[in-house]
């Protein structure tokens, strides 16, 4: 730091306002090539091709393959083994059981570290990740929310039409409704969903269902393949996602009773970026999304309190498949491998690729330019205080 300030007061000596400049822009040139050549390196390290190879030799161990998105025979809404009568829905009882697990910390994944504890008046958030052997980051979130019930926030998370109407959701641009199933209120759903300036917006095939059991709600959505949607170049179509969420009663950090609700998110998701990349993105961006969804909720809460019309996303999201306590304590015998939560996490040298990228290309830059000690000095710093980035994500 020292180093620095010394460097910018023999800059402010300059005799001319323009000298002043020009060694401000020589001073600062190199910072931003060096941090410009690691990221671009970073972006470059894991091509298609690799990933792809690395997908086939180790197949992602997380929800079981979707069946095709188009809808079979008319189901009993009382939750059976949906393989038994032969349907094809988007979304199965393989997937609440997954959910389930996720919910009870017996997945036998990797242990989750806490990454986030942030509060709001009427709301509190904690976030954990976990890195699987294979496949993108993992994320769990557990939201509190005051004088809300499970049925409301049940509706408020199934109804595009409310996410872009009222713009809690600002990265959703567009909703389309492929496909229904009347009977267990699957649907299939796409999406497109705009990114970052640097990055094109991407689409979505999504199949969803709702299992309830009692006051809690088991939402699950997740990729469904449909050949009846092309591909296109732009947007470009995410095949891995998983987004799926318990919903349940909980006591009211006011008074103790039964008046909030909380919100147990599991989400996973291939955006066709580098991962360390995406990490800290999500670090970055993600309390300034969740801090959006309460005032949407409650905007949401007034709506309802009006004549107005439920949308058909609520039609849908009412429509449930029932199962009971016992079906779901069976789901729940299994591994316990993941049943840790941590504060701290040990640096893999996956995590550490692109940080020795960037001071690789740090250590060429200095070694090219020659204005002495001083700015390589510098350069260095700043590369080492972007490597420790990582350790917080």
């Amino acid at each position: 730091m020292a180093l620095i300030l010394e460097a910018l007061v023999e800059i402010s000596r300059k005799p001319t306002l323009a000298g002043v400049a020009a060694e401000l822009a020589m001073f600062a040139a190199p910072l931003w090539i060096a941090v410009l050549a690691g990221l671009l390196l970073g972006w470059a390290w894991r091509p298609g091709w690799a990933a792809g190879l690395v997908r086939a030799l180790n197949p992602d161990p997380a929800p079981p393959p979707q069946p095709s998105c188009s809808d079979g025979p008319n189901s009993s809404a009382a939750t059976k083994a949906d393989g038994d009568r032969g349907e094809k829905l988007a979304v199965t009882e393989e997937d609440l059981e997954h959910l389930c697990r996720l919910v009870e910390v017996t997945d036998g994944g990797p242990v989750w570290h806490k990454m986030m504890d942030k509060s709001l008046p009427n709301m509190r958030y904690l976030a954990w990740r976990r890195d699987p052997e294979t496949g993108p980051p993992q994320y769990r979130s557990s939201t509190v929310y005051e004088d809300a019930t499970p049925e409301i926030l049940r509706d408020f998370f199934w109804d595009d039409e409310f996410r872009i109407k009222n713009g809690w959701d600002d990265m959703l641009l567009q909703h389309t409704t492929l496909e229904e199933c009347p009977t267990t209120g699957t649907m299939v759903v796409q999406w497109v969903r705009k990114f970052p300036f640097f990055c094109s917006d991407r689409e979505y095939i999504i199949g969803r269902r709702i299992w309830e059991s009692g006051r809690t709600y088991y939402c699950i959505t997740k990729g469904a393949p449909c050949s009846d949607v092309p591909r296109r170049n732009k947007p470009r179509r995410v095949d891995l996602y998983y987004s799926s969420w318990c919903i349940r009663p909980a006591e009211s950090k006011r008074d103790g009773q039964m008046t909030a609700c909380e919100v147990l998110l599991f989400h996973h998701e291939d955006m066709g970026i580098p991962w360390e990349i995406a990490k800290l993105g999500v670090r970055q961006g993600m309390w300034g999304c969740v801090k959006k969804i309460e005032p949407g909720l409650r905007a949401y809460q007034a709506a309802r309190r009006t004549d107005e019309a439920p949308s058909r996303f609520v039609f849908m999201a009412r429509i449930n498949s029932k199962v009971d306590a016992e079906r779901l304590r069976s789901f729940e015998v299994g591994s316990d491998a993941s049943a840790d939560i941590v504060e701290a996490e040990k640096q893999s040298l996956a995590c550490s690729i692109p940080k020795i990228l960037l001071v690789g290309g740090a250590v060429a830059m200095a070694c090219t330019l020659d204005h002495g000690l001083l700015t390589k000095a510098v350069i260095f710093g700043v590369v080492r205080r972007f490597a420790k980035i990582g350790k917080r994500l």
